[in-house]
């Protein structure tokens, strides 16, 4: 099977660029809809790394519509039923971003990222090493790295301006921000889509350790889950036959990518430095396998 040319960042003539974020690229449609293309950009330590991983972005988009559609039961989502032939009638164009590109509905984001963590990794376990505590929630005395918590806990953050760091805020700094009712909202859909979904990725193998979810309103204030689901690249995905307590397990997600920028001399600030080619090359294969555990029977 050849692999897929990358794409670090799509030039779409017939639509209106709104913004390029991230990892993604959104255009204007009309007043309430926009596409959003998936490039195969990656972000680290909220920096762009000047070389792209071959194939992310179409594997993003599988998985965030795959869990887009799961999850709807528990709340409605951003996907707008528009075909993207509709949007994008040119075929040379269409080429460009299929596989990667969807119609969304036009929503207003809310300024928060709503993070659930089942398991004591990453920031939050330097939080509990210093603190006793993850942004200020108290957890029990002894746990280990890597430890599942006695319940998930929920840890917002505000969201950066680009080349900037999230910072994480309290439950009551989220209620100033949105009011106290639909940061209720947020807080337990956040909790009740993530033990849905790592009930379900614990059955195929893949332990979510924690994940991001970011939220939209309609006009009428109704809430809307929207950007991407439970990826690669918002979750920290384990192979449960990996897994230990006291170590870091091995992962399906861009740890592998943070693990080697470790290792170099960078401070963490753009421009970030180059990806040798089997580091990405490792980690689009990483991707590709905890797509084909959630999403294939």
């Amino acid at each position: 099977m050849s692999t897929p040319e990358a794409l670090y960042q799509s030039s779409l003539k017939s639509l209106k660029l709104r913004a390029h974020g991230k990892v993604r690229d959104i255009y204007d449609i009309d007043d309430q809809h926009m596409l959003i293309v998936t490039t195969d950009r990656l972000s680290a330590f909220d920096v762009i790394l000047p070389d792209p991983i071959p194939g992310k972005g179409r594997v993003l988009t599988n998985v965030s519509n795959f869990w887009f559609n799961k999850m709807s039961h528990i709340l409605p989502n951003h996907l707008a039923n528009i075909p993207l032939e509709q949007v994008l009638p040119d075929a040379e164009e269409r080429a460009q971003v299929e596989g990667r590109a969807i119609v969304v509905k036009l929503l207003k984001p809310l300024p928060v990222e709503a993070i659930v963590r089942g398991y004591l990794i990453g920031s939050g376990w330097k939080d509990y090493q210093k603190s006793g505590a993850i942004c200020g929630i108290e957890l029990p005395q002894g746990l280990q790295q890597a430890q599942q918590l006695p319940e998930p806990i929920y840890t917002p953050s505000t969201k950066a301006a680009m080349d900037q760091h999230d910072e994480n805020v309290t439950f009551a700094k989220t209620v100033e921000l949105m009011g106290q009712s639909l940061a209720e909202q947020v807080r337990d859909a956040s909790l009740k889509l993530y033990k849905e979904a790592a009930a379900y990725a614990k059955e195929r193998g893949i332990i979510i350790a924690d994940t991001k979810f970011e939220f939209g309103v309609d006009d009428n204030g109704f809430l809307h889950l929207i950007d991407e689901a439970l990826t690669p690249d918002s979750s920290r995905f384990w192979p449960a036959d990996q897994y230990q307590v006291g170590i870091s397990p091995p992962s399906f997600d861009k740890q592998y990518v943070r693990d080697y920028l470790e290792t170099l001399d960078w401070n963490k600030t753009a421009p970030g430095p180059h990806l040798p080619a089997e580091v990405a090359e490792h980690c689009a294969a990483k991707y590709h396998e905890a797509e084909v555990r959630l999403t294939q029977d």
